[in-house]
C-alpha cells in the first residue's frame, strides 16, 4: 500500500494507493499475510494495530512525521489530566501511544464529519494539528482546545506565491489541504483531504487547478485527468535537515515520505525487514478509537 505523497514510481507499482483513511480501511479488509506500507511510521503502526496478526513492514524505518513527533504521549497525558471533562480527538498522524490515550481518531477525510456528530456541549481536546483543528472550529462553530502542532510541509506554503499564481491564472481553482495555514485555507476555493482534492480535480468541469498540499498527489491527479493543468503552490524559503545538516529547500515535498525508494522497497520485500511492532496492550487500547472512527465515518 502506498500513500499519495509517495514517489510516483512507488505509487505506480502499489496494489493500493490512498490517503490515511483509505489505507486504514484497506488494511482492515485485506487477507494478505504481509502488508508493506509505503508511507511514514505512524501509518505502519496504524496498519499493525488494525491487523495485529499480520506482518507489517515499512521500507525505511526513518520515515517519520513532524506532526506525529510534535505530540508526545506523556505530554498529551498531562494535558488530558488537566482537562478531565474533555474528550480527546486525535488526528491519525500520531503514535500508537497517543492513539491509546484518545477517545476518537480522525483523518483529514472524516474529521469534520466525526466532530459534527459529537454533542455540541461536549468539550474537546484536539491534537496534534492546530491548522486542521482551526478549520474544524471555523466550520462547526465549536471551540475545541488545540494542541500546538503542525505539518512542516503544509505550514510553509507561500501566501505571496499563491496570490501571484491566482493573478497569473485567474480561471484556476485553488485546492488546499486543511493542514495548511488559515490564510491559505481562506484563499482556497476547495478545502479537503488528498482524496477529496483528487476527486474534485477529476470530476470538476474546471481545467486549471492550483494545488496546496504535498506535491506527491499531483502524480495521481495528472493520471486521473491528464488533460487538465495542475500547478503546485511553492513554499516559502526554508531549510530542512539532510544527512544531519541544515540545507536550503524550496520544495513542497515531505522529505520523510521521500525516504522510501524502489531500492528500499525491493530490499524490504526480499528480506521482509523493518517490521512494525506495537506492544500488545498498547495496541488493544489504540484499536478502540480507530474502530470508533471507522464506524462513525
Amino acid at each position: 500500500m502506498a500513500h499519495y505523497y509517495q514517489r510516483a514510481e512507488l505509487q505506480d507499482i502499489a496494489d493500493f494507493v490512498g490517503d490515511s483513511l483509505a489505507l486504514a480501511r484497506q488494511a482492515a479488509k485485506t487477507d494478505a499475510d504481509i502488508i508493506v506500507l509505503c508511507g511514514v511510521h505512524f501509518m505502519g503502526e496504524t496498519a499493525k494495530i488494525i491487523c495485529p496478526n499480520k506482518k507489517v513492514l515499512i521500507p525505511d524505518p526513518q520515515a517519520g512525521c513532524s506532526l506525529a513527533d510534535s505530540c508526545k504521549a506523556e505530554e498529551l497525558a498531562e494535558w488530558k489530566q488537566q482537562h478531565p471533562e474533555y474528550m480527546v480527538v486525535s488526528y491519525v498522524n500520531t503514535s500508537a501511544a497517543v492513539k491509546a490515550l484518545t477517545d476518537i481518531v480522525v483523518t483529514s477525510s472524516n474529521a469534520l464529519k466525526i466532530v459534527k456528530q459529537l454533542p455540541e456541549d461536549q468539550p474537546i481536546l484536539f491534537a496534534p494539528d492546530k491548522n486542521l483543528g482551526n478549520y474544524i472550529n471555523s466550520i462547526t462553530g465549536r471551540n475545541m482546545a488545540l494542541w500546538d502542532g503542525a505539518c512542516h510541509v503544509h505550514s510553509r506554503f507561500s501566501v505571496q506565491a499563491l496570490l501571484q499564481l491566482k493573478k497569473d491564472y485567474p480561471q484556476a481553482k485553488v485546492l488546499a489541504h486543511p493542514e495548511c495555514k488559515k490564510i491559505i485555507v481562506d484563499i482556497a476555493d476547495v478545502v479537503g483531504s488528498t482524496e477529496a482534492l483528487l476527486n474534485y480535480a477529476k470530476n470538476s468541469d474546471e481545467n486549471v487547478f492550483i494545488v496546496a498540499t504535498e506535491s506527491g498527489i499531483l502524480h495521481k491527479m495528472q493520471l486521473s485527468c491528464p488533460q487538465k493543468t495542475l500547478i503546485a503552490v511553492p513554499p516559502e524559503a526554508t531549510e530542512i535537515i539532510v544527512d544531519g545538516k541544515l540545507t536550503p529547500c524550496s520544495c513542497n515535498e515531505c522529505e520523510y515520505m521521500r525516504l522510501n525508494t524502489l531500492q528500499k522497497l525491493y530490499e524490504c520485500l526480499r528480506d521482509e525487514k523493518y517490521e512494525i511492532k506495537v506492544d500488545s496492550f498498547l495496541a488493544q487500547q489504540a484499536i478502540k478509537p480507530i474502530e470508533k472512527m471507522l464506524r462513525m465515518s
